[in-house]
């Protein structure tokens, strides 16, 4: 089976520089990135349906190596912070390669024994690795032929009208966010949604629990939490209501959403743990049949990176790691205390990585690499660091020193996001090939290629913008200077534990609420199949409304959808039908992403397709009419279109096989 190839590789590589550069550039431009898998497998099949010899399996080998572009570009959450800190003027080059490589190397080796246990032996609907595989079936034509044309007919229809709204958004034809501020007793509150077909496909990916447990969130956040803080702290003189209640919700809320984050975050890992264990039970099993019948000896969809050699990479990476954290100290006033810090800060970062792979997995499965709030895993991750070494260095501490450390903490957290990252992505992308029946070593090795392929682009294009635009509370940045939100944010935090001003009361208030969510779960799961999930619930809390709030409506159209399957008969097909049709609005804005993103970088403007001046708002009212017709609109095509199927008879539990593999 033709699946790991040359040209693979080198189309995989192209594509991850392009994408990586791009969403480098746009993140600390404009604050978004893009998901890169499913536009790489759409580019994929276009570019190998040239060659007769081309399988789905070599088409999810492209997609595995650009997927890392997506994702390793979040380390723009924690870089930069360094040059806000004053610590670097700029990037070094072969040092961030470095870092930024051994960490995405790391979270490859450190989820790859999660695949049995978070993959193949769970239920989590991993909506993104489910979109892509479709697009790859689809593409290769598998499944009856009338069922593929209705199929691809519902892909093709949906990313059009996904992409034209968000081409009509930049056009400012239409808007791209509706939010309103709302006084709320003495303080205040934002109703918003990002007007956003992608997430209306992610939702109804997803499901309904996942989406109530979100809702919960948004409640217990805009409905409870930012009215009662912007009524505790009222807004300075002239200041207006909605930028106070932006402000108390980036600087207080998002701290809470941490809390609750950290808490389910421990939860999750403790009920997951035997998955685990069995999953490691597994590889090792694994390993002594290779070893003593050979590589044939196991299942194609059962040939993961040897375990053994996965603990041995992993005690290797440790050395490299050593080095760079003595040549960061080395020259400053802690190269006394070289060997304890990198004793803890090794340490730290075997054990945080095991608990961070297997969280951000979840948190994958659960809601989609693209909406994984793993900013809130670097908070959890800085937040560790620093408690480390303020026990280190406890007592009264020199600002040079106290820079030093904080300098020390965003390193060892750039290592930690790496592994978050990848891990993110990975077992999402493993989703993928279980579903086309891939090879799991093959996939694992083409995504270590997209982490060192994306490590070598990802430096020059920070200093680039670095060297034009500067970040906001650098020394010397200028009024053009880019926000890097999240970065400011996870320095901010080392500051507040190292410098002793940490709002503490915050994150304490988020590990109670997600305390009592976990409470309520439980109770729950125990009274019927119902269940809150504790991570959905800490997501709703720390993500903006605007980027949650249209999952859960997805989740709800899904739902109905699905149960008018289950009523109607032919219930696979026409739910796969549906699937379709939501992969279809997940493809068409991503692949619009990609363009912007060069339109951008190419005219250096933020907004090069607006057709009216900055000062111009679009009709609010008449861009959620549109998008609401729109939505309607595919609904209502696709249950046409599914009800026009031909029943496809199929016995009871026995699954059919594979006609792709």
């Amino acid at each position: 089976m033709r699946e790991l190839t040359l040209r693979g590789i080198l189309l995989g590589a192209i594509l991850t520089l392009l994408f990586t550069a791009a969403n480098v550039y746009l993140g600390l431009k404009i604050g978004l990135t893009f998901a890169t898998s499913i536009p790489a497998a759409v580019i994929s099949m276009a570019v190998l349906k040239a060659f007769r010899d081309t399988t789905i399996q070599e088409n999810n080998i492209v997609q595995t190596i650009a997927s890392a572009a997506g994702t390793l570009s979040a380390i723009i959450f924690v870089l930069p912070g360094l040059v806000m800190i004053g610590w670097w003027t700029g990037f070094p080059y072969w040092l961030s390669v470095a870092v930024i490589a051994i960490g995405g190397v790391l979270g490859v080796m450190y989820s790859v024994p999660l695949r049995r246990a978070l993959v193949t032996g769970s239920d989590l609907p991993y909506p993104e690795g489910v979109a892509a595989a479709e697009v790859l079936k689809v593409g290769a034509g598998v499944g009856g032929a009338e069922e593929n044309r209705k199929g691809l007919g519902a892909i093709i229809l949906s990313s059009l009208v996904s992409a034209g709204y968000a081409l009509a958004t930049q056009l400012k034809l239409v808007t791209a966010e509706a939010a309103r501020t709302l006084p709320v007793g003495a303080g205040g509150t934002t109703l918003s949604g990002s007007l956003s077909l992608a997430l209306i496909g992610v939702g109804h990916l997803v499901g309904l629990g996942v989406g109530i447990a979100m809702v919960v969130g948004l409640v217990i956040s805009w409905g409870v939490l930012v009215p009662w803080l912007t009524a505790l702290t009222p807004a300075a003189a002239g200041v207006e209501l909605g930028d106070h209640v932006g402000t108390i919700f980036r600087s207080e809320v998002r701290f809470i959403g941490a809390g609750t984050i950290g808490v389910a975050a421990i939860w999750t890992l403790l009920k997951i743990l035997p998955a685990i264990s069995r999953g490691i039970t597994g590889a090792l099993a694994a390993s002594r049949q290779r070893e003593g019948g050979g590589q044939e000896s196991l299942p194609l969809t059962e040939r993961d990176i040897p375990i053994k050699l996965i603990g041995i990479s992993i005690l290797l990476l440790m050395l490299p790691i050593a080095g760079l954290l003595a040549y960061f100290v080395s020259g400053t006033d802690l190269h006394t205390h070289v060997a304890a810090l990198i004793g803890f800060s090794l340490a730290y970062i075997l054990v945080a990585g095991i608990i961070i792979a297997s969280v951000c997995g979840y948190m994958a499965g659960l809601i989609g690499a693209s909406n994984s709030p793993i900013s809130g895993v670097g908070i959890l991750a800085v937040l560790g660091i620093s408690l480390i070494l303020a026990a280190l260095f406890g007592g009264e501490l020199t600002p040079q020193m106290t820079q030093t450390l904080v300098a020390f903490a965003l390193f060892v957290t750039a290592v930690v996001f790496g592994i978050a990252t990848i891990s993110n992505d990975n077992l999402q992308d493993l989703k993928t090939g279980q579903l086309v029946g891939a090879t799991p070593w093959r996939q694992q090795v083409a995504l270590v290629l997209g982490v060192l392929f994306g490590a070598l682009v990802i430096p020059p294009i920070l200093d680039l913008l670095n060297g034009a635009f500067g970040f906001q509370g650098a020394p010397g940045a200028g009024e053009n200077a880019l926000a890097a939100p999240q970065a400011a944010l996870i320095s901010a935090i080392a500051q507040g534990v190292l410098g002793g001003n940490l709002r503490w009361d915050l994150i304490g208030i988020g590990a109670g609420i997600g305390a009592v969510v976990i409470v309520i779960d439980e109770l729950l799961r125990r009274t019927g199949k119902k269940s809150l999930p504790p991570l959905a619930v800490g997501m709703g809390i720390y993500l903006p409304m605007a980027l949650t709030l249209l999952i859960p409506i997805g989740a709800l159209l899904g739902h109905l959808y699905n149960r008018w399957s289950a009523r109607s008969g032919n219930y696979e097909v026409k739910e796969r039908l549906g699937v379709l049709m939501a992969t279809g609005l997940i493809v068409g804005e991503s692949l619009f992403g990609v363009a912007f993103a060069g339109a951008v970088a190419a005219t250096d403007d933020d907004t090069p397709l607006s057709l009216f001046p900055d000062s111009f708002e679009p009709s609010v009212l008449l861009s959620i009419a549109v998008f609401v017709a729109a939505v309607l609109y595919l609904y209502h095509s696709t249950r046409r279109s599914a009800a026009a199927l031909p029943d496809v008879p199929s016995e009871p539990g026995i699954e059919q096989e594979a006609t792709y593999r």
